[in-house]
């Protein structure tokens, strides 16, 4: 390689065998192999960008992966904007066109978190409360927007991990769970969970990042006397919008969006 002859040539040789490896990381001496170093001088390397933050390593798996610094120098560099800052302009204009509060959720592992909120003028009661509040993938339309979203594999895995949590929840089963992902995936948004908490209802969509998955979701949350059948549609279609517009200008590089547990509060 014509830049590995040098220290720095070296380190971004690593960097950028990492970049372009599996997203779950690489082993160490597939990582040697690939930027043609021996496997100590590959692992010298390694160690040095861990002790800076810009590589991760796993000691369960062995894997090696890029580090969040990394990430967040990235987003610098990139793009000033993040999800939170993307969005807000579209919650305050569904905020305006509705009447409702909006809530903007982004996946961590196995859940889904609240990162920002528009609020109406009517008291809402919600699953994660305000900002920073959580809620299990599959439940509450939000969460349940980006689950049917996912790829298959990571909705069996959502499914085995949560299925459990859900006891409380007697509705809940694999079953319902699974049908209910198929329904909101052709019809494109989430507008179930209505009466589990009492009087109150909303509705969800995902927001796309490049690949076609969710990475996080915008929804309403209402009472169950205004969200009908026929204002629902409007609901769904203005929510669409936004999270399209959203989706389009997504940095790939924020920290919130980096991977499924490493959402991000800003």
């Amino acid at each position: 390689m014509s830049d590995s002859s040098t220290g720095a040539g070296r380190l971004f040789a690593v960097l950028r065998q990492l970049a372009a490896g599996e997203k779950q990381g690489m082993r160490l001496k597939d990582l040697a192999a690939a930027v043609d170093l021996p496997r100590p001088t590959a692992h010298r390397l390694l160690h040095a960008l861990m002790a800076e933050g810009m590589v991760e390593h796993d000691p369960r798996t062995k894997l090696y992966r890029l580090g969040l610094e990394l990430f967040v120098l990235a987003a610098r560099a990139g793009s000033s904007m993040n999800l939170r800052d993307l969005a807000r302009p579209g919650l305050l204009r569904l905020t305006a066109a509705l009447g409702e509060t909006i809530f903007l959720m982004v996946r961590n592992g196995f859940d889904a978190v609240c990162i920002d909120r528009s609020a109406g003028p009517l008291p809402i009661r919600s699953f994660t409360g305000d900002v920073g509040g959580t809620v299990m993938l599959g439940i509450g339309q939000a969460a349940m927007a980006i689950l049917a979203f996912l790829p298959d594999a990571e909705q069996d895995e959502v499914i085995r991990y949560n299925l459990p949590r859900m006891r409380a929840l007697s509705a809940f089963d694999e079953g319902f769970l699974r049908a209910e992902m198929a329904r909101v995936k052709a019809q494109g948004f989430s507008d179930g969970a209505a009466g589990l908490i009492p009087g109150m209802a909303g509705l969800g969509v995902p927001i796309l990042g490049r690949t076609g998955e969710a990475v996080a979701a915008l929804s309403v949350g209402s009472t169950t006397d205004r969200m009908t059948p026929e204002r629902n549609k409007v609901i769904a279609d203005l929510l669409k919008r936004e999270a399209a517009d959203i989706g389009l200008r997504l940095n790939p590089f924020d920290p919130a969006l980096r991977r499924p547990g490493a959402a991000i509060m800003g």
